[in-house]
């Protein structure tokens, strides 16, 4: 009897999945966000694929990048892959975290970048929203920064981020409330630029797009480049930012962020008892 035959080549490792679909049409650019199996959530492969998206699009002569996702979606992106967060006593929110990684990709893009937005966000996908340079948004779209239903403490570059963009009273009334603001009570308080009819939202998007893809490059992209410095907030001394990161850590060292996050994988309302 023959022996069964094994062969020496090891098996060829799947293909990773495609979750970010990008095109470029003249000078406008479109990334779009295709993972709708799990809510478009931004796990750490697509945020990956959505920072080279980012590169190529721009190293292939885009002026201008549409953030999407598929039309008709229910849900824009769930926000921070859950499960992908670290374990209880490690910052959530940390320099190097992908998600703050990918916000900064963002913000510093050289060319402008328009959240063309339909559906629910939540969560670090609307901090998302909130590091490109203008969001148009749909009738029924809302927005939901969600760190404290789950118990994490956001970290001071994003709440600046926020301040920036809404003032001091509305980003505490979204972080402390954590409810989804809808899209007039975005557009009111400057968060999305523009509010349109759904049969409206691809043409007037890419109408804006086109306006600024026609413009002067370079001149577009300096000035880019001067909001970026100049909204990045004034200095804070050595002691304070030692403070900040000691009050955070307060929180993700504490049983309620074990909490939060247990509460989440096992779908049911968490039960905090601030300790």
């Amino acid at each position: 009897m023959s022996k069964p035959t094994t062969s020496s080549a090891a098996a060829a490792p799947a293909p990773a999945p495609t979750l970010i679909l990008s095109q470029l049409d003249g000078r406008v650019g479109t990334l779009t966000i295709a993972h709708e199996d799990k809510l478009n959530c931004l796990s750490h492969a697509l945020m990956d694929q959505l920072m080279a998206g980012l590169d190529t699009l721009v190293r292939d002569g885009a002026n201008v990048i549409v953030l999407r996702a598929n039309k008709g979606v229910k849900v824009w992106s769930a926000g921070h892959d859950i499960n992908e967060l670290p374990e209880p006593r490690r910052d959530p929110l940390s320099y190097g975290d992908p998600l703050e990684t990918l916000l900064r990709h963002v913000q510093d893009c050289p060319v402008p970048v328009i959240a063309m937005v339909e559906g629910t966000v939540w969560g670090g996908a609307c901090d998302l929203c909130c590091s490109c340079d203008m969001v148009v948004a749909t009738d029924g779209s809302t927005f939901a920064m969600t760190p404290a239903k789950i118990g994490i403490p956001y970290n001071a570059s994003g709440l600046i981020h926020f301040v920036h963009h809404i003032g001091l009273n509305k980003a505490k009334e979204m972080f402390f409330t954590a409810r989804p603001t809808t899209v007039t009570e975005a557009w009111n308080n400057g968060f999305v630029n523009h509010h349109v009819p759904a049969e409206d939202l691809e043409r007037f998007t890419y109408d804006l797009a086109g306006r600024i893809a026609r413009n002067a490059p370079l001149a577009v992209r300096a000035i880019k480049a001067q909001f970026r410095l100049l909204t990045r907030g004034a200095l804070i001394d050595a002691e304070t930012a030692e403070r900040i990161q000691a009050i955070r850590r307060q929180v993700y060292d504490s049983a309620d962020y074990a909490e939060g996050i247990k509460a989440f994988k096992e779908k049911r309302p968490p039960v905090f008892t601030g300790k």
